[in-house]
């Protein structure tokens, strides 16, 4: 986004970057302390190093990654992940694919059915571009006769991949079993506008936790995922294969139910876990096997995206406002957390005991408030990543929080 201008429209931007290109304003050596409150603000080295360790871990372990990119719809963020040698990036809706495309992704992972007339028929017009790789889901034969009727239409330069989705009872999409999966495959296999292209899936809608069961319903659905692999080998083609599955949650007990599947040279065993990149002081805390999901002595994520909130009122004994709420930081997955305070945005930053009780549209509630006076900043840690980027246009990346130099600012396109 160097060319691209800042505007009054970028909350947070200090005033005097309006209207410079972003290279242009990168190239004063801004700071922090020049920001507009509130703010979501990206670490620097804890993403680099987090992408390394999701990197090698996946290398050791002879596994893809696709990451998932709308966690963040950031091209600067997917590139730092492509660079790291990520065989594409994952998106959601067609819409969003779209939109990759444009901002050059040229390996794309659907993670959904592709079904809508109109969006199959631009899909066709991307395949002429024989470096395009473009893989989506199916999960039933209404989805295949859907897309098929969509890419007669307007004809195809070649089939369109497409893997078998399988679900689980109370999950998400998906076959419902693999007698039925089995049956969409053999659909797929004998189209003439789709090639089947291996299986996918979802563990993480099986379970929310790291309890006994939610763990068990998550490797039982994985094992169930390679034995529909097995039982619809024989209609593959001689081409690529995909088995996909790995959110960030997950992710260990998927690598190890792979460890055991023979590697035949052209099937690709492909995690999409996208939170990692970020990390976060929440939900991905707790239940990551790279923190405190995890057990002792293994690779650590690092938490790399902060909140930052100003006091706005005091207006009784042990409470106070800030001026950022839902329009601006994550709720959905726990609140915000109080971690450190400061006079202003050039800190020095103090350790701050207290929590978010409530959230507004634009203010949180601090409780207790005691050491917090009108016009003090505060540093938050936020959970989940994947509904606090959608809330910015333009997020100021830092070398760290203790110097508050702005290295980078990243575009978001959601």
């Amino acid at each position: 986004m160097s060319d691209d201008l800042l505007t009054a429209r970028d909350k947070g931007i200090p005033d005097r970057a309006v209207g410079m290109t972003t290279a242009a304003f990168l190239a004063t050596s801004p700071r922090l302390d020049e920001f507009w409150t509130p703010l979501l603000v990206l670490d620097d080295a804890a993403m680099r190093e987090n992408v390394a360790t999701m990197a090698n871990w996946c290398a050791e372990r002879d596994l893809e990654i696709m990451p998932h990119g709308k966690t963040t719809m950031a091209p600067a963020l997917w590139q730092r992940q492509l660079d790291a040698g990520a065989l594409g990036i994952t998106l959601a809706t067609m819409g969003q694919v779209r939109t990759g495309r444009d901002l050059g992704l040229d390996s794309i992972m659907l993670a959904n059915a592709a079904v809508d007339a109109r969006s199959l028929a631009w899909l066709s017009g991307e395949l002429a571009d024989p470096g395009l790789r473009f893989v989506c889901w199916a999960d039933s034969l209404a989805t295949i006769d859907a897309m098929e009727q969509g890419l007669r239409a307007v004809g195809v330069p070649r089939r369109v991949d497409v893997c078998v989705e399988l679900g689980a009872a109370g999950g998400r999409t998906g076959a419902r079993s693999i007698a039925e999966a089995v049956q969409v495959a053999e659909r797929i296999a004998a189209s003439d506008v789709l090639r089947l292209a291996g299986v996918a899936g979802y563990e993480g809608s099986l379970a929310h936790d790291r309890s006994a069961g939610g763990l068990e319903s998550v490797r039982a659905y994985l094992e169930a995922q390679l034995e529909l692999h097995r039982a619809i080998s024989h209609l593959y083609d001689d081409g690529e294969v995909y088995v996909t599955a790995g959110g960030s949650a997950y992710f260990e007990i998927v690598a190890d139910v792979w460890s055991g599947a023979p590697r035949d040279g052209r099937t690709r065993y492909t995690l999409r876990s996208g939170a990692c990149i970020v990390h976060d002081d929440g939900f991905y805390r707790g239940i990551s096997p790279f923190d405190e999901g995890g057990t002792g002595g293994g690779p650590r994520f690092v938490n790399a995206m902060h909140g930052i909130a100003r006091v706005v009122s005091r207006p009784e004994d042990g409470l106070a406002l800030v001026d950022a709420g839902k329009r601006d930081f994550p709720y959905d997955e726990g609140l915000p957390i109080p971690r450190a305070k400061a006079a202003d945005l050039a800190g020095p930053w103090h350790p701050l005991d207290a929590t978010v009780s409530a959230m507004n549209d634009q203010h949180s509630y601090v409780r207790p408030a005691e050491s917090l006076a009108v016009g003090d900043v505060v540093r938050f840690g936020l959970s989940h990543p994947c509904t606090a980027f959608d809330k910015w246009r333009v997020l100021p990346v830092i070398d760290s929080i203790e110097s508050g130099v702005v290295i980078d600012l990243i575009r978001t396109w959601f």
